[in-house]
This record gives C-alpha cells, sequence and structure tokens, in this order.
C-alpha cells in the first residue's frame, strides 16, 4: 500500500485521484482549502479520509498544509494537483502576488521545499504550457495587459520546469509532469473534448505503479505515454531561475 498527499482533492482531478487511489488499495491524505469543502469530499468519496487544511493562495497557508503533512509523517508520493483556470480576471493574494501564479507554481515549489522528501512527485501541468515561453521579467504580470489564459498556460510551464529541475537536483525522487487533457471538470468547463476518464489515471499511475514506465524522472506525461514537453522548460538555466525566484519570492530555499 502506498501513501499519497493529493492537492485540491475536494473536486475535480484531484478528487478523482483520490477515489482510485482507494480503489487500488492505496492510502491517500487528501488536501482541501476548508473545513467545509473537506467535509464535502469525505461525502463524495463515501468514506472517512484524512485532510490537511490550507488556501495555498498564500504562504501562510502553504506553510500550513506543509506543516500538517509532515506531522503525518513521510508520504510515498504526492500530486500536485491544485490550481486556478485561465478564464479569471488578474488577483492579487494577500502576499501582493498574482494568484495564479502563486497556487499553481509557487504553491508546489513551497510544499516540496517543506515537506519530508517524498519517493514520487507529480505535478500537474497543461498542454497550454506549449504555447509560452518563461517570462521571468515579469511572473505578477505588473508591466503587461492581463491575458489570463497566457498566465495560466505560463504557470503550467512552470510546473513543467519544477518537475524536471527537482528531479536533476533529487536524483533520489521520481519527479514527473502530467498534462491531463483538457477534461470537463469545472475548471475545464462543458466545452472541453479530452477523455475526462483518462484525466485523473496518469497522476496515480505515476505515483503508485511498480510499472517499469512509470519509475522513471524528469519526464512530461499525457495519458500513460511520456510525450515530449516544449523545449523551454527543458532549459537548465531557466529552471534554475525559476527555483531562485520562488525561493525569493516564498523566502523557502529548496533543500539540497
Amino acid at each position: 500500500m502506498t501513501r499519497v498527499l493529493v492537492t485540491g482533492a475536494s473536486t475535480g482531478l484531484g478528487l478523482m485521484a483520490a477515489q482510485l487511489l482507494f480503489e487500488q488499495g492505496h492510502e491517500a491524505v487528501l488536501h482541501a482549502r476548508s473545513e467545509a469543502r473537506a467535509a464535502e469530499t469525505r461525502k463524495e468519496l463515501g468514506r472517512g479520509a484524512e485532510v490537511v487544511l490550507g488556501d495555498l493562495s498564500n504562504l501562510a497557508g502553504m506553510r500550513a498544509v506543509a506543516a500538517q503533512a509532515n506531522k503525518l509523517g513521510r508520504f510515498d508520493a504526492v500530486i500536485h494537483n491544485a490550481g486556478l483556470g485561465n478564464r479569471d480576471p488578474r488577483s492579487e493574494t494577500a502576499d501582493g502576488l498574482m494568484s495564479v501564479f502563486a497556487v499553481n507554481t509557487l504553491a508546489p515549489y513551497v510544499l516540496t521545499a517543506l515537506m519530508q522528501k517524498p519517493g514520487r512527485l507529480v505535478f500537474l501541468s497543461s498542454g497550454m504550457h506549449r504555447n509560452v515561453t518563461p517570462r521571468f521579467d515579469d511572473l505578477n504580470w505588473t508591466q503587461r495587459a492581463w491575458a489570463s489564459r497566457t498566465a495560466y498556460s505560463e504557470s503550467k510551464l512552470y510546473d513543467m520546469m519544477l518537475a524536471f529541475a527537482i528531479a536533476r537536483r533529487w536524483p533520489g525522487v521520481l519527479s514527473n509532469a502530467v498534462e491531463p487533457g483538457w477534461v470537463q471538470t469545472r475548471m475545464g468547463g462543458p466545452e472541453a473534448t479530452d477523455d475526462l476518464d483518462q484525466g485523473h489515471r496518469t497522476q496515480v499511475w505515476l505515483a503508485v505503479s511498480d510499472d517499469p514506465a512509470a519509475r522513471v524522472s524528469g519526464r512530461g506525461f499525457y495519458h500513460l505515454h511520456a510525450r515530449p514537453p516544449n523545449p523551454a522548460s527543458l532549459d537548465i538555466a531557466a529552471q534554475d531561475r525559476l527555483l531562485e525566484v520562488c525561493a525569493e519570492l516564498s523566502g523557502v530555499a529548496l533543500p539540497p
């Protein structure tokens, strides 16, 4: 039995991943933003489950989730599923950071840096990461006219870069990224055309499977198959710059 933390597990792909983990006989610890969300999740699952609580849009919430997770002990895997979508207006967190970047990119960085090292890390990216390049000069979108799809796409490129950077830095941890496809969740919307049943399976497979194809590191995946990522995500200097920026913004350094 494998023990997995799933962030953003109160709805959508995170909830589906948790359900699949339980069905396969694994232990899933869920993250929810509030106790009300946690209660809804337990009801949806039809079972009790360990839940860590915290709002990943702010640094205090990120630290709180990491602290609660560490009290539960080391996890075999973490699925960084929590995220904001590509339709929202620009907003800032309590820390003055652009919300999409804070939740989609900085939160998985902070949790990874503060939690005990798991055996495996799975970062949720998106096919939209292919359409952009890193913009370290304006991560906070204060110099550009707001474009929600571009901001989201950039955050998902950074998730791909985080997965690859950590794969390099931590050779003892299997760190990969997943494109779940455009599926009909609350985030994806009713127009989505990809197979919803496939949307959560790859991240669970990467988190728990003994299949040699899943026991790799520094790869991007789509529907159980490796898929070449945006070449920009493979730039080592850019990966290292992203880690530096995340450390500067959060005050949390990635352990060696």
